[in-house]
């Protein structure tokens, strides 16, 4: 194993589904009391069905098995539900495995969400300098590296804050400097990087490609963003219900990826697994309704009106609602936000209607994120709530006496304005 930095043997991880404590101590008693009975749980939600499905096992990952060679970047990419988290958190000691062998051959520094490894009380600068003990290096190793992690996460102004106080792109700013500082053999990095901003982003792909090319460390890169996919890794792994379907080249990768998708599914709700858990949701989002047709397919163009039920668990008066725009691969293409929603006190219902105008896509299916977001103390953007793919929609081009159907998306997915003719 001396060229290889990870091997994976036959690893299957198996979780047991049912519901949680969660309420009272009462509540939890009786609950451990029906269920030694066989009878109902008395404080299941009407309608439930969890008491039918308590001894039901779920396997997230089912007789993994590969190698990882040293300096390799290697995607792995899969829909929601594929088992991608899991294996990162098999790879990180985070949880066990249920079967199986992993070995691993070098520390491993790790980005599995936001705020991992990270505690709320201490001051960014505090944060350094225990995650480069944990690693095992002394206070004057990460001395060393102390200025160029600053500097890299762009944080020299609020270094020395409780990072309690970080908006979630300022945590990940931070928590992608120090792993990618401080001494460790292999990253692992779980699609967080979504978060940071744009430059942001592409300042963090450069820097995994560095590491990998000079420094002959070992990424391991887990994302929805096949462009992202595409520029960073030279070897990709398709996860498919906790199987791998395939492990070979990137483009041919991406192609099994997006086959899946071929079948067009819309729907608008917020799922539980479409959340971010990292996401305080001290507002949440809790349904969107599309108001001008049932089957989300639209005219290029048009716009697409909705409306969004909200709850709030606090007073807040500076919220704002943002959309993610994505294509089929979940290439990102850009932000649309809204002015303030308005105020909101504590246990307060609300309703948002709004309209998204299409006219800058060409025809193809789409994804919208949703996000809730307000400006925090330090000015920067604070997300409270997201949900991912939330809603998906379809553009289609109709011919008229003006225009002819073309296939846009050959120069891309932006459409710009029509020329105009002088004449």
């Amino acid at each position: 194993m001396n060229d290889l930095a990870i091997r994976i043997e036959h690893v299957s991880k198996q979780y047991r589904l049912g519901a949680i404590g969660g309420g009272t101590l009462k509540g939890d008693i009786q609950s451990f009391i029906a269920r030694r009975k066989g009878e109902e749980d008395p404080n299941s939600k009407i309608g439930s069905d969890a008491a039918y499905h308590k001894n039901e096992k779920f396997l997230a990952l089912d007789d993994v098995s590969f190698d990882v060679k040293k300096g390799e970047i290697v995607g792995i990419i899969g829909h929601n539900g594929a088992g991608k988290s899991t294996l990162l958190k098999l790879l990180s000691r985070v949880t066990a495995p249920t079967e199986g062998r992993i070995g691993i051959n070098g520390r491993i520094a790790s980005m599995l969400e936001v705020g991992t490894g990270f505690h709320p009380e201490l001051t960014g600068r505090e944060n350094v300098y225990m995650n480069g003990a944990i690693l095992g290096m002394t206070k004057a190793e990460i001395d060393r590296k102390f200025d160029d992690i600053v500097k890299f996460a762009e944080m020299e102004k609020f270094i020395d804050t409780p990072v309690k106080r970080y908006s979630s792109g300022m945590y990940v700013k931070l928590a992608f400097a120090v792993a990618a500082h401080l001494d460790s053999e292999i990253m692992v990095m779980d699609e967080v990087l979504a978060v940071g901003d744009m430059k942001f982003q592409d300042k963090c792909l450069g820097k995994m490609s560095d590491v990998s090319s000079q420094e002959g460390r070992t990424v391991l890169y887990v994302s929805h963003n096949m462009s992202t996919i595409k520029r960073l890794c030279n070897r990709c792994i398709v996860l498919d219900h906790g199987k791998v379907i395939f492990d070979g080249d990137v483009a041919t990768a991406i192609d099994i990826y997006s086959s899946n998708e071929t079948s067009f599914n819309p729907y608008h709700e917020f799922k539980k697994a479409a959340y971010w858990d990292y996401y305080p949701r001290t507002v949440k989002m809790i349904d969107v309704e599309v108001l001008n047709t049932e089957d989300c397919v639209f005219n290029a163009g048009e716009i697409i009106n909705c409306s969004l039920n909200i709850h709030s668990d606090i007073d807040i008066d500076s919220l704002r609602l943002r959309l993610e725009v994505f294509n089929a691969t979940d290439s990102m293409l850009g932000i649309a936000c809204s002015e303030r929603i308005g105020s909101l006190k504590k246990d307060d219902n609300k309703t948002v209607n709004f309209g998204f105008n299409t006219s800058s896509l060409s025809a193809g299916k789409y994804k919208l994120t949703f996000a809730l977001y307000y400006a925090n103390e330090l000015g920067m953007s604070n997300t409270v709530d997201l949900g991912r793919s939330a809603l998906r929609f379809k553009l289609v081009d109709t011919a008229t006496e003006e225009k002819i159907v073309g296939d846009y998306r050959l120069g891309g997915f932006t459409r710009f304005p029509d020329l105009i003719i002088s004449r």
